[in-house]
């Protein structure tokens, strides 16, 4: 489109460009059918609807405690939910809902020794099989990889797969920002992180990308008659809803992780047992993307010498945090991957 076209589309464009900024927070996200299984505080496990089911081992999705588990699930046409479904999968969910004031208390041993465990527990129950896979995505796969950990050959996760997943997090830039903060001091001011303070520090990771590229690109699509409001308003719909993080968690990740970097040396102990990698033996799918700021390629490839397992895969792949697994070449590149993967790992 050449300056001209565009002076004459800018008119229309700005109508349309508002009314998208505008109706966000209307659209919908996460409207694949699902029927809850259990529920404990705030959990959630909810099992997605299928008549197509072909593979029987169930695959558990499992996300950050920092977003909404919808990305999952973003919109219809775009849902890697929708996907594995048509796959023939049967597909459930952990949601670790919104935490309150009152959950200040609950720690990461909360998290992986209750609501996950319970979580597999009652998605095998459900599903009627023996086994199951374990698909964590950011925060959720290093919970994942912790309960592997936990229990070693005697747990009933099959496969493992973990997706931009935080394990080694040295020379970080969140490592960095967050070296020589008091965390005892944040954490007993707050029962809980605020999730729009989080969502900020992320955003100021790339302040130039989220406070102005992905308004620009908008624009430019508005203007150019490409399609834009659907894909837009779903993705800065999720963006926008961060639920607290709860005191106690964030106190334990934050010194665990970034400032201690206890996991990879061994040192991480939940409920007085120690969380020791070598012990995860599952078939494993390790994830990453080149251009994640969250979590680094090299904040995950050294789980690849750490683990015990004989089957390990690693797809390095191009992308961001997010955009990897939910951005618009998705469907066509990752999922397809992810599929054969568990495909062959799925059946009895």
């Amino acid at each position: 489109m050449n300056p001209l076209e565009q002076l004459v589309a800018a008119p229309r464009a700005a109508l349309e460009f508002t009314n998208i900024l505008l109706t966000t927070p209307d659209a919908s996200v996460g409207r694949t059918p699902r029927d809850p299984v259990w529920t404990h505080r705030n959990t959630t496990l909810y099992r997605y609807r299928s008549s197509r089911r072909t593979h029987p081992v169930p695959i558990l999705l499992v996300f950050a405690l920092i977003n909404r588990p919808e990305i999952f699930d973003l919109r219809r046409g775009n849902s890697f939910v929708e996907f594995l479904l048509d796959e023939g999968f049967d597909v459930f969910l952990v949601d670790w809902g919104v935490p309150d004031d009152e959950d200040s208390d609950m720690g990461l041993a909360n998290f992986v020794c209750d609501e996950l465990d319970w979580a597999v527990r009652e998605t095998l129950r459900a599903s009627g099989e023996d086994e199951l896979t374990l698909l964590g995505w950011c925060i959720g796969g290093t919970l994942c990889a912790m309960y592997c950990a936990l229990h070693g050959h005697e747990s009933p996760v099959r496969n493992a797969v973990l997706l931009t997943t935080p394990i080694d997090p040295t020379g970080s830039l969140y490592g960095r920002w967050l070296q020589d903060v008091d965390v005892d001091y944040v954490a007993d001011a707050m029962p809980s992180l605020p999730g729009q303070g989080i969502d900020w520090a992320n955003k100021m990771m790339k302040p130039v990308t989220n406070y102005w590229t992905t308004y620009r690109r908008l624009w430019q699509n508005v203007v150019e008659g490409k399609p834009a409001r659907d894909s837009y308003q779903a993705m800065a719909r999720w963006v926008a809803d961060n639920p607290p993080f709860p005191a106690q968690a964030w106190r334990e990740w934050t010194r665990w992780m970034y400032q201690e970097n206890r996991l990879v040396r061994g040192a991480v102990e939940l409920r007085g047992q120690p969380v020791d990698l070598a012990r995860i033996e599952q078939n494993l799918l390790v994830v990453t993307a080149g251009a994640d700021h969250i979590a680094p390629r090299e904040s995950t490839v050294p789980l690849l010498d750490l683990v015990g397992s004989r089957d390990v895969t690693h797809l390095a792949r191009e992308g961001g945090h997010i955009g990897l697994m939910a951005g618009s070449k998705a469907k066509r590149e990752i999922w397809p991957e992810l599929a054969r993967w568990l495909e062959e790992r799925s059946d009895h």
